[in-house]
């Protein structure tokens, strides 16, 4: 038993001292936007901004008004209606009103074979005439040269495909911050944003609140008409583009592009029900796999700190240094208190949770429910890119 255990906690700590480190690390290189110049008016080509929105009356004029107030010299902004059942539609008819390049379409039904989302972007790029194309989501505020420096970015670099990373609003407390905070540690180890740019790599990485990408990358990639059945269908962008041969990156906006997501623990409970089982491809493996992994590298260290003796006491507190130091960063990043990377074992429980609960729910209606339309788990397995 002795030798089992410390078998698992060697384990461990290699996991921590090789792949945690080298993320860690990696993170520390990703590129910061801030540190690139705003691109000068005969440096930007055409941009098309482009978000579908659901039921967003809320959150939706905030967002609206600072994307009115971006200074970009050739942008058209596509906004797309999905099936709204509240006041969305009205606040996008008066804003187009009294704002030019604000562009309104509304979707009335869905196509079969479509989740309402994907099919509400590709609708948006079959109307966008820009060079560039920048996905993102109706909830989410941009400072105004966000765009000019990305597109700085996306020049310097020589990339087709942008990613940035930016903040999230956190208001709801010690649980909120506590989810969120481990959701970018476990979201850096999962992906890897640092080998993205790598061509070489198998890295890949895609947000809903920022992807920005070259129209032939885009169409290269097969567009959105992939991703028709996509229920993670922004991380699917990015590997689809990825996969075709572009060249690919992630940066750190922090709050150039900011969001509010899930408000309170509880919420971002519930708005993750349908994401979590379908990012693990919907195989009951994987998601056994993923909540052992959760378990045992971020909270079996605990156990064997406090009550391991020896050798597997000295793993466990190897196993801990390295993610309290990787939190830290994140904790820094996201401007909340470094003390909160001591919750990480609590993330980690409360994620594992939350796959299992995504797990069931799913398994137990046979699919999900998503904007008012029940989708089947045989049709979103077969349209799983």
């Amino acid at each position: 038993m002795h030798i089992a255990a410390l078998c698992i906690f060697a384990f461990t700590a290699m996991f921590w001292l090789s792949y945690g480190l080298s993320s860690a690390y990696g993170a520390t290189k990703l590129p910061w936007l801030r540190d690139f110049p705003a691109a000068q008016d005969e440096d930007c080509p055409k941009l098309s901004l482009m978000f579908a929105a659901r039921d967003e009356e809320e959150k939706l004029p905030v967002a609206l008004s600072t994307l009115m107030q971006i200074d970009y010299p050739n942008l058209e902004i596509i906004a797309v209606d999905d099936r709204s059942r509240d006041a969305t539609a009205g606040l996008l008819d008066e804003f187009a009103a009294t704002h030019e390049r604000l562009q309104v379409i509304h979707i009335k039904e869905l196509p079969a074979g479509w989740l309402g989302k994907p099919h509400a972007l590709q609708t948006a790029y079959e109307a966008a005439s820009g060079e560039w194309l920048l996905f993102t989501d109706a909830d989410v505020r941009f400072k105004p040269d966000t765009l000019r420096r990305s597109i700085g970015l996306a020049n310097q670099l020589k990339l087709q495909h942008l990613t940035l990373f930016g903040d999230v609003e956190m208001t709801h407390g010690f649980w909120e911050k506590v989810l969120l905070t481990f959701f970018a540690m476990s979201f850096h180890l999962a992906t890897q944003p640092h080998r993205v740019s790598n061509p070489s790599s198998r890295a890949y990485v895609g947000v809903g609140a920022f992807q920005m990408v070259k129209r032939s990358a885009y169409e290269g990639a097969g567009t959105h008409k992939r991703l028709a059945m996509e229920v993670v269908d922004d991380v699917k962008l990015g590997k689809i583009v990825k996969q075709a041969g572009f060249r690919s990156g992630v940066a750190i906006a922090q709050d150039a592009v900011s969001v509010r997501w899930h408000a309170g623990a509880r919420n971002l409970i519930r708005g993750v029900e349908k994401n979590f089982f379908a990012g693990a491809r919907y195989n009951l493996a994987l998601v056994a796999a993923q909540v052992l992994s959760l378990l045992c590298f971020n909270v079996l260290p605990v156990f064997g700190l406090l009550f391991g003796h020896g050798w597997v006491r000295g793993l466990g507190a190897v196993s801990l240094l390295v993610p309290l130091c990787f939190h830290i960063g994140v904790d820094v990043v996201m401007r909340v208190s470094p003390l909160y990377c001591v919750t990480f074992p609590l993330g980690a429980m409360v994620f594992a949770y939350m796959l299992l609960r995504s797990t069931v729910i799913t398994l137990r209606q046979n699919g999900i429910i998503w904007r008012g339309t029940f989708y089947s788990l045989e049709q979103l397995k077969r349209g799983s890119v």
